[in-house]
This record gives C-alpha cells, structure tokens and sequence, in this order.
C-alpha cells in the first residue's frame, strides 16, 4: 500500500529526507551536514555532485528507517536553499561549483544597478530587493569576469532545481524562485523587462521552464532509483524555495488570523501574507522578497535579515574559544545551555547589538553588502551576560525592523527555526515585535511543506486550504503573550537601533574602502 510522501530539505546546513503519512504526521527523518566552502573575495561555493550523492544517502538511511519504504511512496518532493547559481552543461554536468546565497562577490554589481532609474521597474516586477545573493546580480558578476564558464553553461539552477534535475531529468524551477529573480510575482513567469534592467537578457537561455508543484510532477528516472534505493517512475515534485515551503508548513497560509511568521534559521526570513497582488506594499527602499505561494492568487512578502543564528553561533563560539585555550571543551550545546542563566542576569536594552555578522552584509530592511555586526553602549560594567543578551535583542530588533518595512506590526508570530525552540529568544522576540508568538509541533517544517505541495499535486487534497487544515492547524501550540512591561523597554530602545544603522553606514563604506587598498 502507498502510504508515505518524503519531503526533501536540502539547506545551509542540513540536507534532510523526512517520511510523512498521508495525515502529514513524521514517521522518520534522516540528515547529513551539508558542506560548502568560503573563498577570499566574499564567494561561498558548494559541489553539485557531492550535494546528489549526500542526498541520495539521506534517502537510502531514511528506507533503513521506514520498513518497505520503496513500494510504499506516493511521491517525493524537493526543496532547498534559496538564491545562488548552480550552472550545468548540456550533458548534464556541473560547469562549476554552486554559487550559494552567502556570497558576496556580486556586492559591486548590486550597488551600480540599483543606483539606476530603471531598477524600480525591477524591484515593481517581482516586488523583491536586489541583493549580492541573488542570481540575477551574480549573472552580472559573472559576466564581467567569468565569461568562459558562462558561455560553457545550458542551464542555470538554484539547489532544489539541480536535485529535482538528478531526481527526474527535468530541467525545471518553481514560480516562487524564479519570479522574484528574473520575473513578474502577477503573472508567475519571466519578465523581459526585468532581464533587460539586470543587463542579462542575453543569457535568458539559461534560464529553465517555470513548473508549478502543485500541478505538474516527473518520473523518478532509473539512475536515480538506483541511487536512492526508491522505484523508477515515483513521481517526484519540485516544490517552493524552502522559506515559502517553511512558512507553509509552520502556519503562514492562515487566511483568517493573518499572522506573521519568522524563521529564524542561519538567516532570519520575516514574512505576511497577501491574498491579491494589491495587498503587496512594495517599500521605497527597494528591498524585501515577493513569493508567489502554492495556491492560487496568495503571496508572501518577505524581509530578510542576512545572519540570524549566525550571531548566536560567535557570541558563544568566544567563550568556548576561550575556554578551549584552556583545555576545557564545551559542546555547541552546553554553551546554549548557559544562555537562559546569562539573560536573566543582565539588564533588558542595555546594550544595541547589529545582527550584521555575514560576510554578505545585510540585505533586510536595507541592503549594504559592507555592513558589518557590532555592540553600541558598551561600559566598563558590561560583562559578557550583558553582550549574550544585546545579540539576542539584536536578532529580535532585526526581526520587527523586517516586520515594519512590510506595513504594521503583526499582532501574532509563528515562529520556527532552530532557535525558535529557545524561551529565551520567544520572549525578547515578542517583546520586541509587542506580539504573540506561537510556535508548531512539526519538527521538519520545510520538508513539511514540500510535502504538502506534493499532496496537493498527486490529489490527496482538493486546495492548500484543506491540506493546511490537517497538516499544520492542529500542530500549532499555545499563544505565549508578549510581556508588555518588556515591550515597553523595547519600544523606547527600538528608535535607537535603526538610527545606529542608519549612521554606520558611511563607516563601513570607509572601512570596506581600506580593506579594498
């Protein structure tokens, strides 16, 4: 019996294959890290090839896991990270290694576009910001510098489009993907107008069919099977970028309560949803993502902030760098352990920590490629609790910056992420936003949510609505309040945090500038 639909999640960090039942409960998940390496000039790369082979591992662990898993699939469905440049040759093969969304090399090209008139026509076509990131601007990179890999390329991809390639033979992208880069969110395809303002209407051949997950699937082709271990001919669905994939499984697509939802990941994705292309409001600052979401008609607006636990990942990698000088090792998760004692011990606001630590800068409410993390406010009587705490605030004072970019402030969160399991981060996160945060039950949220898109395609469901309604509703957990006297404290700090930006921005122009030298 046909029972089981895999959700494929292949991120930053993880790559994951997780099995659900046809009522959207997890009944097993495997994992490798993902791997991916930095390089002088701001690039961050990663091996197609490799990437193939650890996901078909995760599928061959996750059958080790699911008795008579092979016979039992109804379909698979991939997504992965966001943005990047993942180019093949005709044959199929990798002309390069994977551009991946942290690189920066593209920061150059970023200013000079949208310094131009004619970007506002880009950023009202697909309602999103220009950022290094993205492979429109590292189409521009590359055109300047690497003209011979290009011209070797057939076919451009993010993650998500070379597995599904590797799982099917299908060279395809999804709508969320591929019209917040090159197209128009109201139409749900390429726009010539947004090639033309990048300057790479030449390399539209690189670009792959627009397919949309909920209504079109492939055939698991034979060399995959045999990889995997699953049956030639399952279908397969190329789902969402995973945010749009996460978001949905995480409780975003609630046309009722319109709450927002953040992820907050190695980066923090801030999202709302809007029901008609009118509900889109579109900044002057030109920054943000508009995704189209697997339902007819319904987006989501996005803000991102480039590093979210990439902070908390340095604050508490100094201590256990200290410590190690030491001879005293702590793991990764004793030092979290420590951070709930280090909050209560310091002062709310004391201190106004930038969450700008990626080499990459920052993309969300603003784009600065040369911004850079720091601490305002510090004195002789601040001691470390105080800067752990400021990192936390940051990360949260980052989130409501996204929030208010996009219109008001909502008055729920749903929050998922690997920190959203932190009561620590929940509290000053509401605090700061003055709103209820919520979070789900479902562990895998994004390989959940490409699930669900698969569900929808092979019929299981009649709409997304319905799907959300069994899927992810009855996970959602309890409403935890925003503490209004905390709120209160951040409200008066909240003014101080965008004005510290708003100023260091000529500083690490200069600073960039030097370093350039």
């Amino acid at each position: 019996m046909r029972d089981v639909l895999i959700g494929i999640d292949a991120g930053t960090s993880v790559i994951k294959s997780v099995a659900f039942d046809k009522a959207g409960r997890q009944i097993a998940a495997t994992a490798l890290p993902n791997r991916y390496e930095t390089l002088p000039g701001g690039g961050a790369e990663q091996d197609l090839a490799r990437t193939w082979a650890d996901t078909a591992v995760t599928l061959r662990q996750l059958a080790d896991k699911v008795p008579d898993l092979a016979n039992r699939v109804i379909t698979i469905a991939v997504t992965g990270q966001g943005d990047g440049t993942w180019l093949i040759d005709k044959g199929g093969e990798p002309v390069a290694k994977g551009w991946l969304w942290l690189d920066a090399r593209a920061a150059r090209e970023v200013e000079e576009i949208r310094a131009r008139p004619e970007d506002r026509l880009r950023f009202e076509k697909t309602g999103s910001g220009l950022a290094a990131c993205q492979q429109g601007s590292q189409f521009v990179f590359m055109k300047r510098n690497m003209p011979a890999m290009l011209a070797s390329a057939a076919t451009a991809f993010h993650c998500k489009d070379w597995l599904y390639f590797k799982l099917t033979g299908e060279r395809a992208t999804d709508p969320s993907e591929g019209t917040f880069t090159f197209g128009d969110f109201r139409t749900r395809d390429y726009s010539d107008d947004v090639l033309d303002v990048l300057g790479v209407a030449d390399l539209r051949h690189l670009l792959p069919p627009i397919v949309d997950g909920t209504r079109q699937s492939a055939a698991l082709s034979k060399a995959a099977a045999d990889a995997s271990g699953l049956i030639a001919g399952t279908p397969v669905v190329l789902a969402y970028v995973d945010v749009a994939c996460t978001a949905l499984g995480a409780g975003l697509f609630d046309r009722q309560r319109k709450p927002g939802c953040s992820i907050i990941g190695s980066t923090g994705m801030h999202m709302r949803l809007a029901e008609t292309p009118d509900e889109v409001l579109l900044n002057e600052a030109k920054t943000g993502y508009t995704m189209t979401m697997p339902a007819p008609g319904v987006f989501a607006q996005m803000q991102s902030n480039m590093a979210a636990t990439l902070n908390i990942d340095w604050v508490l990698g100094l201590a256990s760098g200290i410590l190690a000088a030491q001879g005293i090792s702590r793991s990764n998760g004793e030092m979290i352990a420590l951070v709930d004692g280090w909050i209560s011990s310091s002062k709310p606001a004391s201190l106004i920590y930038q969450p700008y630590v990626s080499e990459a800068g920052e993309r969300g409410p603003f784009v600065d490629a040369n911004a850079r993390a720091g601490f305002v406010g510090i004195s002789s009587r601040h001691g470390y609790a105080d800067m752990v705490r400021a990192v936390f605030e940051g990360l949260a004072f980052a989130s409501r910056d996204c929030y208010a970019a996009m219109g008001s402030l909502p008055r729920e969160i749903r929050l998922t992420g690997g920190a959203a399991r932190s009561p620590a981060l929940r509290k000053i996160l509401g605090a700061a936003v003055g709103a209820a945060t919520r979070t789900s039950e479902r562990e895998e949220a994004g390989a959940a949510g490409a699930a669900m898109i698969a569900a929808v395609c092979v019929g299981l469901y009649r709409s997304m609505d319905d799907c959300v309604a069994e899927w992810v509703t009855p996970l959602l957990g309890k409403a935890e309040p925003s503490d209004p006297q905390l709120a209160a404290i951040y409200d008066r700090m909240a003014p101080s945090y965008t004005l510290a930006h708003e100023a260091l921005r000529p500083v690490w122009r200069s600073m960039a500038a030097a370093k350039a030298n």
